[in-house]
């Protein structure tokens, strides 16, 4: 029925987009930044415009931070191909990740689902270090990404773009917009990609990159009656993911559930409807009410070898949230209700753990949050909400922000809040099933899983100065930030190269960084940025490194683009340089020599690079490469020779396993 719907909607607009004049435009040319950075907003927040977003192939989410300081990019294991993201030294279940303000990758969706919002789709991006605002909710601990849409309104009528690369990955966007009337627009996003190729570029029998093929189609509305103050949107989106990997000679019907050669089928099937209707008041722009709901089924069926895992989620999450101001524009505040229910059906079959654990979490929770902005020199934000959730009962989570410019484009911001969650392990340690370990949850009094909810405090200092360097524009950022966990779910991988532990426990992590951004000359920019993690976790054994995590990166980016002349021709130079310190591994001593690790990894470089040729405002070509040195892990799958025995483990990644890979496509648009 949905494949119908999508069909149909394409044919629709498709003739639509032609029936439709052709209306002459006038071009706006601007230097503006890609990521953009003020010195009067109170949060410490970066928000990468769709420009940033060109400078990479950015095929989805999850590969459009490669040129963003912030956000550190790792692989998650040695089969998928999945980027982990990382900030402040801890992964992305430590983020809030929202699809406009809407809680989007949690849960399930955890380990795969940033591969699931293709970069097409994407607006913006906003980055935001540390505790975010209690209006979002009160899982965000390091940090929120807040992910912004084309909008229905705004888009333009046809978009193309068409993706090929050296892995065998092919993919292709179209976006077609119809503006129904004047207060109705409508936008249809349809996404496919997929692999066809089995590929072994290191020789250890199995394959680099899974098999894959993805179909994602959003349908966006957008309604806008300016005089009344009435907007909102309203979103359908389906998509269905299916990946295989393993070894090179494994076949699906013939070796499924046997030991003949070992294989892994990971397939994901999602249905999302959200909407947002918003409401100014007449002659009151400063007063405002909104109210946010969403509606996902998100369904995964897997198994790893002989291991098996399934889950179901069905979630509803809503937001109200009224806007206005004490006497004046200096003093805001935003109160609300929330309320959000997760029915989990989790069904798991690994060694020593077997069964179902379902549960249904529910919360109910009320927010306030008071803003004083002053914009000459001080603001401060402070919020608090309080919720009632049915495992983790009630309790408060206080947050505050505050900024001040003590002189001219220089700001000093300060942030502390708490965070509480509940940690889906299984869900979010996916990688662990390519393996042999024996799981083992050591906790049992606990309510998830046994085990008890995640706590943790953020407190961070930030500054930013700008200033003119040889008459260039510059600015340097300084950042801090700890995290304390006052409980943690932790994962062990140090007891046993045969064991995967789950238990409480306190661990911190402190993350600096210093951020220096220069204008070389007109259209060549340079950004660099130097990273110091210190993160560490009390262990059974012991207080030790958190493994797979480098104590110090470092980032550079160098863009330049050419004059465009007036036949609208552009050339588009963009170079990343991630040189990545040693990292701590997790214990391989008692593994036979052969399938043993050093304690720390080798520091290595990765360098990315893209060019882009605009030969008019309607169509470019580009061509790109990534980890240009070729830089490939050494012995990324232990065991690899007897995979259903002891020692296998797929989940110590370091660094890249396929190597050097190059890219090309193009994008095409009717404005």
């Amino acid at each position: 029925m949905l494949k119908y719907y999508a069909l149909f909607l394409v044919l629709l607009f498709a003739f639509s987009a032609t029936a439709q004049d052709t209306l002459q435009s006038v071009q706006i040319k601007t230097n503006s930044n890609s990521t953009k950075k003020s010195y009067r907003k109170v949060t410490n927040t970066a928000t990468m415009t769709s420009k940033e977003l060109l400078k990479a192939a950015c095929c989805n989410l999850a590969e459009s931070f490669e040129t963003n300081p912030s956000i550190d990019v790792n692989f998650s294991d040695a089969l998928t191909g999945t980027k982990q993201i990382k900030m402040l030294g801890l992964t992305s279940p430590y983020l809030m990740i929202t699809e406009e303000n809407i809680p989007s990758v949690r849960g399930a969706s955890q380990a795969y689902g940033l591969s699931f919002t293709p970069g097409t789709w994407v607006e913006s991006i906003q980055i935001t270090k540390g505790a975010g605002s209690v209006v979002n909710g009160y899982e965000s601990i390091s940090g929120q990404i807040n992910t912004e849409l084309l909008k229905p309104a705004d888009d333009i009528p046809f978009f193309l773009n068409a993706y090929g690369s050296t892995d065998s990955r092919f993919e292709l966007n179209t976006h077609f917009n119809r503006k129904i009337s004047d207060k109705w627009s409508s936008s249809l996003f349809v996404h496919g990609n997929t692999r066809v190729e089995k590929m072994d570029k290191n020789d250890d029998g199995f394959m680099d990159n899974p098999l894959a093929k993805q179909i994602n189609v959003l349908n966006r509305w957008q309604y806008t009656n300016a005089e009344k103050g009435w907007v909102s949107f309203i979103n359908f989106r389906y998509m269905n993911d299916e990946k295989q990997t393993g070894q090179m000679d494994f076949d699906i019907n013939r070796d499924k559930g046997t030991i003949n050669f070992w294989g892994s089928e990971i397939n994901t099937e999602r249905f999302d409807i959200s909407t947002k209707i918003g409401y100014v008041f007449p002659g009151m722009p400063y007063q405002s009410i909104g109210f946010q709901n969403a509606f996902t089924s998100h369904k995964q069926d897997s198994y790893f070898g002989l291991n098996e895992y399934q889950i179901t989620q069905k979630s509803y999450y809503s937001n109200l949230i009224f806007n206005s101001i004490i006497n004046n524009t200096m003093n805001k505040f935003a109160a609300g209700l929330n309320f959000a229910y997760d029915d989990y059906n989790e069904y798991l079959a690994v060694p020593s753990i077997s069964g179902n654990y379902d549960r249904i979490d529910n919360s109910v929770g009320a927010f306030l949050e008071y803003t004083y902005d002053n914009i000459d020199d001080f603001s401060v934000v402070a919020g608090l909400r309080v919720d009632n959730h049915n495992r983790l009962g009630v309790f408060a989570t206080p947050r505050i922000h505050m900024r001040y410019n003590p002189w001219e484009r220089a700001v000093l911001r300060a942030s502390a809040g708490r965070g509480k969650r509940s940690a889906n392990i299984f869900a979010e340690n996916q990688q662990l099933f390519a393996s042999s370990r024996v799981f083992d949850i050591l906790n049992t009094k606990g309510k998830i899983y046994g085990l008890n909810a995640e706590i943790a405090w953020n407190y961070g200092l930030s500054f930013m100065q700008g200033f003119d360097l040889f008459g260039k524009t510059a600015d340097v950022t300084l950042d801090f930030y700890r995290t304390d966990f006052q409980n943690q779910a932790i994962v062990d991988l140090y007891a046993s190269p045969q064991e995967a532990l789950f238990y409480n426990g306190k661990s911190f992590a402190n993350s600096f960084q210093l951020e220096f951004n220069i204008e070389l000359m007109k259209h060549f920019d340079l950004r660099t940025a130097y990273k110091y993690y210190d993160v560490e976790t009390e262990y059974i054994s012991g207080s030790a490194e958190r493994p797979l995590q480098a104590k110090h990166r470092y980032f550079a980016n160098l863009a330049y683009a050419t004059h465009i002349d007036d036949k609208g021709h552009q050339w588009k130079f963009d170079f990343t340089y991630n040189w990545l310190g040693k990292q701590r591994l997790p214990n391989t001593a008692t593994n036979p020599v052969s399938d043993r690790l050093p304690d720390y990894s080798p520091s290595f470089s990765l360098m990315n690079v893209q060019v882009t040729r605009t030969f008019s405002s309607s169509f470019e070509l580009y061509a790109g490469a990534e980890n240009l040195g070729n830089y490939q892990q050494d012995k990324a799958i232990l065991g690899a020779d007897n995979p259903f025995g002891t020692n296998f483990d797929t989940s110590i990644i370091y660094a890249p396993v396929f190597g050097q890979m190059f890219y090309a496509g193009l994008r095409f648009k009717i404005k």
